[in-house]
């Protein structure tokens, strides 16, 4: 084992792998994402080598003589770490490290990482430890391994059997506390957001760096961080966006998806994506620079599935347009998803055409209403609040006026004894109404 002066992530001088089974990959900088998950977690990197199998090696992943030549690339560029683009077993793993007699990460290791170190919520660091704590568990002899090969002498000449299965109870027992945590706070989640029926809710999902924080900020003139780097946000953050000829309507930035998330990340990180879950749209924003864009759309769509929200009304935006070469490219792309809105976040171009999709898909399946009632009728007021968006209130004497939104479906359960409902006449500057909704003549109601 080659020992090195540099200590920690920052010195680490890294080796990258990727052998390419089936997933998509560019064919001019096939290790482009992986660069940018190790630059991420802190090392540097020297070296790459490719190779291109129909299935991997079970021993080595890679093929015999692939090991050599990657044995041959460690030592020219003395590299602390090799870093894999697939995941490893931790047989495969170990089989690596006697060979190379360096470090051998996989993907996921990386991600995990990444995530340990940008995790700022007591909420987030506990879901990344229940994602670590479950991701070591199989791989725990190889640990002990490490430790015995790094630190040989008194007291260190093989920790034996006993010793790891005192650590798998004691890895077993904190999983259990920390799923049991992460549990009650998912509870208190969803009851957070479940809460805010009071206003309409808009998601940001997409791959990470395709730039939700910049479109955060642009919508709603936030000041949050938005940096060009993978996974620069993991904590859900929601602001008051203010939409054009609808009002107010909470936005929320959640964490970025990328190719191959680890399952266990996802699981531990439910509670952060209850705002998804729960919202009334998503805005799924991919990186229309990208050479990859199709395979991110389709990664990002994967996991929507995975956690249960895929047919949930969803708007494509094809963010970046200002950084297409050219045209043609843009044209390209806008071709193969005629249906999605091409914006640039840091430039504002097509965000008025983002505003008006927004708020027509909101829209739908919603009537714009002023509903005329007594001041003392404070079931159906209260009821107005609960399953619909009050908008505004106007009160005289011995009536109240209220202009709100409400579903479609609900308003039959309104009755003429103590109520009239009408549709709502917007002024000339306001938003011009969604020509799909029917506007029904006055109706009346009482919930029913």
């Amino acid at each position: 084992m080659k020992h090195h002066d540099r200590k920690g992530g920052q010195g680490e001088r890294a080796v990258l792998v990727g052998v390419f089974l089936d997933a998509p990959v560019d064919p001019d900088h096939p290790l482009d994402e992986l660069a940018g998950l190790a630059a991420s977690a802190g090392t540097s990197v020297v070296g790459q080598l490719t190779q291109r199998r129909e299935r991997p090696d079970q021993t080595t992943y890679l093929g015999k003589g692939k090991v050599t030549e990657l044995e041959a690339l460690v030592a020219h560029h003395d590299a602390d770490v090799v870093i894999f683009d697939n995941d490893l077993s931790p047989a495969q793993t170990r089989n690596l490290e006697r060979a190379l007699e360096v470090k051998v990460l996989d993907r996921s290791e990386v991600i995990l990482d990444i995530f340990a170190a940008r995790a700022r919520t007591y909420e987030a660091r506990l879901a990344v430890e229940l994602a670590q704590l479950e991701y070591s568990l199989p791989r725990l002899k190889r640990m002990w391994t490490h430790l015995s090969r790094l630190k040989m002498g008194i007291g260190m000449r093989g920790p034996g059997e006993k010793q790891l299965e005192v650590d798998r109870r004691l890895v077993e027992k904190r999983i259990h506390d920390l799923k049991a945590e992460l549990a009650e706070i998912h509870g208190r989640r969803e009851r957070q957001v479940a809460s805010r029926h009071d206003r309409m809710t808009v998601s940001l999902v997409g791959y990470t760096n395709a730039g939700k924080s910049t479109l955060l900020n642009s919508l709603t003139g936030a000041d949050e961080l938005a940096e060009d780097k993978l996974f620069a946000t993991l904590d859900t953050r929601t602001r008051r966006w203010r939409l054009p000829g609808w009002g107010p309507v909470l936005l929320s930035d959640t964490v970025g998806f990328i190719r191959d998330l680890p399952h266990r990340l996802i699981a531990s990180f439910k509670a952060t994506l209850e705002e998804t879950r729960q919202a009334d749209l998503l805005l799924h924003v991919a990186d229309a620079s990208s050479p990859l864009v199709d395979a991110q759309i389709a990664a990002v769509r994967g996991v929507l599935e995975e956690i249960g929200v895929e047919e949930k009304d969803t708007l494509l935006v094809l963010n970046k347009i200002d950084a297409l070469p050219d045209r043609v490219t843009r044209d390209r792309v806008a071709e193969r998803y005629p249906h999605a809105i091409a914006i640039s976040a840091r430039s504002g171009a097509g965000l008025p055409e983002l505003s008006r999709a927004v708020s027509d898909s909101l829209g739908r399946g919603f009537r714009d209403v002023d509903v005329e009632t007594n001041p003392g009728n404070g079931r159906l007021l209260a009821w107005l609040g609960r399953y619909g968006e009050v908008l505004s209130r106007r009160f005289t004497d011995d009536r109240v006026f209220v202009h709100c939104r409400v579903p479609a479906a609900l308003l039959g359960r309104i009755t003429s004894d103590e109520a009239v409902v009408r549709p709502h006449v917007h002024p000339a500057d306001e938003r011009v109404p969604d020509p799909e909704r029917p506007r029904d003549d006055a109706t009346t109601a009482a919930p029913g």
